[in-house]
């Protein structure tokens, strides 16, 4: 029984990549605090890469005047061709730490720019300062705009605010947690597989309210995204229990309760939900794409939850961010403990 657990976990994942995602989240945490977001974007410096790659093109293929589904079809095009790229890159990277390993440093400096933790932290929290001061102005809020590609400018510190604890869930999801996962299942090529499909979702997605061009991307992405999702939204649940004045009973609700919407994939999904029911917050809502564009997303939380969130309710979610970047690292060190024993 425990030699066929053993070949299941075996064949899973490779627990001998764990120590390195560790490390190379504390790698990302230590430097992003340190450094802040870089261009004043809080999201993975791969993402960055990518972006300013095919951001051009993608940008000149993407007309409003194209039908749909010529749009969806140029989309289709250029995610081949990234994703084919994405692939032999990470190929090459693997073969890079292997020649190189540079007593496994290589690979874990390597991970840790598919990754984003404390740049998130650096930008949330400088933005909490301001509120705290009430000194806020658009260097504040800057990085959480350029972050989540949302025009702030126009907003109040509400839907400012609102947008910051977004930020807080879904970097959680899309910038540490899958990432991890997919590198612990494929290394370098699947983990960049992975990155890509982010990177173009967060580019020309628009939280699914875009013109067709994305609609391959998001679709992949969501395939890949799913189960991390899943497994980010029950690691912030639990955050709840260790968190001061957050519920867990009606983070537990957010998984079952439909008297309103929990967040599509898209927009939040399964992390941005148990946030919001946890603080009985109402989160989400319309706003404007970086690009000027309406970004028509639901509102997500509990029933009778207030949209009026102010810098305390953001204090609480870096909070429960920082909880559950804790209780990941022990998750993935007790697969590790467990993956040796068997």
């Amino acid at each position: 029984m425990n030699y066929d657990l053993a070949q299941l976990h075996a064949a899973l994942i490779d627990i001998d990549r764990i120590p390195v995602i560790v490390a190379a989240i504390i790698l990302s945490a230590a430097i992003g605090m340190i450094t802040g977001p870089l261009f004043g974007n809080a999201n993975p410096l791969i993402w960055n890469a990518f972006s300013s790659s095919f951001g051009a093109i993608g940008d000149r293929l993407n007309k409003r005047s194209r039908t749909r589904r010529d749009l969806m079809t140029r989309g289709t095009i250029v995610c081949i061709f990234a994703l084919i790229m994405a692939f032999f890159l990470g190929r090459i990277l693997e073969a890079l730490t292997l020649m190189f390993p540079l007593w496994g440093l290589s690979q874990i400096l390597l991970l840790s720019l598919m990754m984003s933790t404390g740049a998130v932290w650096f930008a949330l929290l400088r933005l909490y300062i301001a509120m705290e001061q009430q000194k806020i102005g658009e260097g504040a809020y800057y990085a959480i705009a350029v972050t989540a590609r949302r025009n702030l400018t126009a907003g109040d510190d509400f839907g400012i605010t609102r947008v910051a604890m977004g930020v807080s869930a879904r970097s959680f999801d899309k910038a540490l947690v899958a990432p991890a996962l997919w590198y612990l299942i494929g290394g370098f090529p699947l983990c960049m597989l992975y990155c890509v499909l982010a990177a173009f979702s967060w580019r020309f997605g628009k939280d699914g309210f875009h013109s067709g061009f994305a609609s391959t991307i998001q679709a992949l992405e969501k395939i890949m995204g799913f189960v991390p999702s899943v497994f980010s939204g029950l690691i912030i649940t639990l955050s709840v229990g260790i968190t001061p004045t957050a519920s867990l009973v009606k983070a537990l609700k957010s998984w079952f309760d439909d008297g309103v919407k929990a967040a599509h994939y898209q927009q939040g999904g399964a992390p941005l939900s148990a946030m919001a029911w946890a603080l009985n917050l109402s989160l989400g809502g319309a706003s404007q794409d970086i690009s000027g564009s309406a970004i028509k997303a639901d509102w997500i939380g509990p029933s009778g939850a207030s949209a009026k969130v102010d810098h305390k309710h953001l204090r609480r979610a870096i909070y429960l961010n920082a909880i559950a970047h804790i209780i990941f690292i022990a998750a993935l060190l007790g697969a590790y403990m467990w993956g040796n024993i068997l």
